[in-house]
This record gives structure tokens, C-alpha cells and sequence, in this order.
């Protein structure tokens, strides 16, 4: 089975060129524009290997729930299910439009982007969306949730699966109801009972990739997530699948007894590090892989590879790019930046930010070891070493795998522990001043337990692949 999630699809029909949609991509760190190109290179893939009859995409389907997006991701899927390839999606909340219908939170409207401003367009309301895939997934099932639209069926003897629709109130709690866990306890049971080994998907997180994410943001999370993983537990239920967060991540969560299941997060599909994931299963052993694509079909990139074009997109990208210019080009730097830090911080406080892309430029991580001194434990060859290294380049490089995953920077190099000694200074200084970290996130760990999981992958050891038994 692949594995794809937030394709965020946007039609041709939804946009003309111009300063509109071109900000809105850099703000939402993603390509939005040609996310048909994307999905249509992703799905040649997929047709390309006959060994792989099943397909499932976890939400966020489209941006913002357009009628005429969601009719031409209907049109694209069809190009697999004619093929012979059986596709299961489930809709979230980037899918429809709330506007506040019997409580509904879900905070988005349908655009069309005009080469000045935006206008509205028409909208899939909740109610439209819980049907509109019947034919892709629901039809499939052998028994659907009356409340939450999720569904269970058997894709392949001896397997379950169960796509749990966790729309919720589209906004503050986007998970399962108490009604949508028994069901979904009872689809596990019966999937024990008939010998079959389950895999769950939803669209939130049941584990971030950080949690530094839950601290800040709890409802960016799957809703009810605590009670999704005392049941996993439980019931020996390994695996979930799921999206939202763009990262490519695997995590692991063990309870008190030793019991343990993994989340398996999917980058979005149209972001630079856009993958999918291959999951194939052999009796008791289930092995996930990841599949990306190095050329965009349609798309004039200029000899870029698929990675590097849609990197330059989106708002690190176009920061790295734009930085040689902060010292050259301010008005060039901002265009590019903006998406990052923000235009009016850029202009409003011109004088101090060129300051710091001046230091930026010329510090050297020797003197990020220096600050740190001897809570860094680096020896004279790593310092040394350091002196060569600019601090610009180690910040790239850590913005280039937040959503890839993966980072770089492991416990081994001198780059880690030159950062995460200057950390440890400063929790010594805010510990000695007695500084209250919940006051800006609650909950919140020490620096230095909260930047660890961006330097490299403290999860699993590697966000691109897992074999695991059920």
C-alpha cells in the first residue's frame, strides 16, 4: 500500500499569476500552485509498480475546501482507480468550509486567487464532504462509524484497515467523539477475534514530531489523544498513520507496561520534501519505506531537481536564497524573507535586523563554542574545525530537514554539542533567575530538551523507514 497525505491540491481554475497566490505559497511553505504537476509525477509512480494494488491518502486533499477543487482531485484520482488500483481517502479540515454550521470551528474559507486580491468561491460544507468519496474508501467498508464517517474494512486477507475521519469540531478538537471510539474499540476487537492485524490512519498527530508542537499548539494534535493511545496499547495495535504536521516522522510511544505502537507521520506531498511512504506486509512483519520523485512532470525547473525547485518555494527555501542579498539588496532580501520573518518586522525594525544578518553572515561557530565554554565538552581539533564552519550555514541546514526529518547535526559532531552547550548555559541562566518558561509555552521543556529533536532524529533513528512486527 502507498501512503500519501496533505496533498492540498489546488486547481488551475483557482488561480491566475500574481503577488496573491505567489505569498500565499510562501507563507504556507508548500507548492501550491503546481500541486497537479506534483500529484500527477506521484501517481505515475504508483501506476509504474504493479505490485502495489492499494492507495490511501490521509486528508487535507485539497486547500480549503473548493467545490471545483475537490471536482478536479476526483478527476486525478480516477487516473489510478482506472488503472486497476483501489484508492481509500479521508477528508480533514483543509476539506471543507465550517462557517460555524451547528458548532463547526473549522476556520477556512474558499478562495480564488485573482492577480490582485482573492475572491470568494463555492465551498464543500461538512455535510457534503462525509459523501463526496463514498467511491474512494466507504464503499469499500464493511462497517462505517454513523457519527465520524470513519470506516474498516479488509484490504487484503488477514489485514485491517480502519480510516478514522477525525474532523471532530474542525478546530480545537479534530479527533474521535466517545460514540467513534467504541466504534472504533469494536472494529479492533472484531479485527483480534478474525485473526486479522490492524493498521489505523487519521489525518492529526497521535505523537508529534516534537513536543515542543503538542506544548504549543494541543489542538494540532489528534483529538482524544491519550484515550487513541491507552487503546492502541491495549489491544496490541501497532501503527498509525498519519499527516497534518508536514514533517516526515517516525515516533515511537511505550506506556508503563512496555506496551509500544508507532506513529507514522508523512510529509505533505507537495512540500520540498514531499515523499510518500511504501508499506508492504508479509504475515507478522510490516516494513514502511519512503518514495519521493527528482522531476516534476510539466514543470519548467530550470534543470532544478524536484526537491530544489519546490524548496526555493517555500519560506526556508526562499530565505536561504534571498540571504545573499541582506547585505546588498534589502528590498530583494525582504521579497525573499518576508514569508519567514515576516515584511513589517523587516521594515519596521530595518536598522536592527540588517545588525543581526551582518552577524549572521560573519559569525563562525567557534564563537557559538565560545559562548557555550566548557558545557560544550569539545576538544581542541573540534574547535578548531569549528572555526571554519559559519553559523548561517548550520541554521540552513537545520531549517532544510525540519520537514524532511532526519537532521544532520547527531551527538557525535562538534556543530551538536557546540549548540547545545550554549543551550545548557542559558538553562542555567534562566534556572538562576528564576525564569517562567510557561509563560510563553506551557508545559514547555528546557532549551535544550526542546531544540534536540531539530538536530537530529532523536525518535526512531530514521524518519524515512521502519520494519516492525504486528
Amino acid at each position: 500500500m502507498y501512503v500519501l497525505t496533505d496533498t492540498h491540491y489546488v486547481s488551475k481554475r483557482l488561480w491566475e499569476e500574481g503577488d496573491p497566490i505567489n505569498n500565499r505559497e510562501k507563507g504556507d511553505q508548500i507548492a501550491l500552485k503546481c500541486t497537479p504537476e506534483i500529484l500527477d509525477s506521484f501517481f505515475d509512480k504508483i501506476i509504474a509498480d504493479p505490485d502495489t494494488p492499494h492507495v490511501l491518502i490521509t486528508g487535507d486533499l485539497v486547500n480549503n475546501g473548493t467545490k471545483i477543487g475537490h471536482e478536479d482531485f476526483r478527476k486525478a484520482l480516477k487516473k489510478l482507480t482506472d488503472t486497476g488500483k483501489k484508492v481509500y481517502v479521508v477528508p480533514a479540515t483543509h476539506d471543507y468550509c465550517g462557517e460555524n454550521e451547528n458548532g463547526d470551528e473549522n476556520i477556512f474559507h474558499a478562495t480564488r486567487y485573482t492577480a490582485t486580491g482573492t475572491e470568494p468561491t463555492e465551498r464543500v460544507s461538512r455535510p457534503e464532504i462525509d459523501h463526496l468519496y463514498d467511491d474512494f474508501g466507504p464503499n469499500y467498508a464493511d462497517s462505517i462509524d454513523s457519527e465520524s464517517f470513519s470506516y474498516s474494512m479488509c484490504p487484503e486477507k488477514g489485514y485491517r484497515l480502519i480510516v478514522i475521519n477525525d474532523n471532530g469540531n474542525g478546530r480545537s478538537h479534530c479527533g474521535l467523539f466517545d460514540e467513534g471510539f467504541r466504534w472504533l474499540a469494536e472494529e479492533i476487537a472484531k479485527a483480534k477475534k478474525n485473526g486479522e492485524r490492524v493498521l489505523l490512519a487519521a489525518h492529526h498527530p497521535v505523537l508529534p514530531p516534537w513536543e515542543v508542537y503538542r506544548q504549543a499548539a494541543d489542538f494540532e494534535c489528534f483529538g482524544g489523544y491519550e484515550t487513541l493511545k491507552k487503546l492502541m496499547c491495549e489491544t496490541g495495535t501497532r501503527v498509525v498513520f498519519t499527516g497534518h504536521t508536514h514533517v516526515q516522522n517516525i515516533r515511537k510511544y511505550t506506556d508503563a507496561q512496555g506496551r509500544f505502537f508507532f506513529d507514522v507521520s508523512t510529509t505533505a506531498l507537495c512540500s520540498a520534501a514531499g515523499k510518500m511512504r511504501l508499506v508492504d506486509c508479509e504475515d507478522d512483519v510490516c516494513r514502511v519505506s519512503s518514495v519521493g520523485i527528482e522531476k516534476l512532470n510539466g514543470v519548467d525547473t530550470k534543470g532544478k531537481s524536484a526537491y530544489e525547485y519546490i524548496y526555493g518555494l517555500n519560506f526556508a527555501g526562499a530565505f536561504e536564497n534571498a540571504f545573499p542579498y541582506a547585505l546588498t539588496d534589502w528590498d530583494k532580501f525582504v521579497d525573499g524573507a518576508k514569508g519567514l520573518l515576516g515584511e513589517g518586522l523587516l521594515r519596521d525594525k530595518e536598522k536592527l535586523m540588517k545588525k543581526g544578518m551582518k552577524l549572521l553572515t560573519t559569525a563562525k561557530m567557534s564563537f557559538i563554542a565560545k559562548i557555550g565554554g566548557k558545557n560544550c565538552g569539545l576538544s581542541k581539533e573540534e574547535k578548531a574545525a569549528l572555526k571554519n564552519v559559519n553559523v548561517s550555514e548550520v541554521l540552513f541546514n537545520i531549517l532544510r530537514h525540519v520537514f524532511p526529518g532526519n537532521g544532520v547535526y547527531t551527538p557525535d559532531t562538534p556543530e551538536y554539542k557546540a549548540l547545545v552547550g550554549v543551550l545548557k548555559r542559558a538553562d542555567k541562566v534562566l534556572e538562576l533567575i528564576r525564569f517562567d518558561r510557561n509563560k510563553f509555552v506551557q508545559g514547555m521543556g528546557t532549551l535544550e530538551e526542546t531544540a534536540i529533536p531539530f538536530l537530529y532524529n532523536n525518535r526512531t533513528g530514521d524518519d524515512d523507514a521502519i520494519t516492525f512486527e504486528f
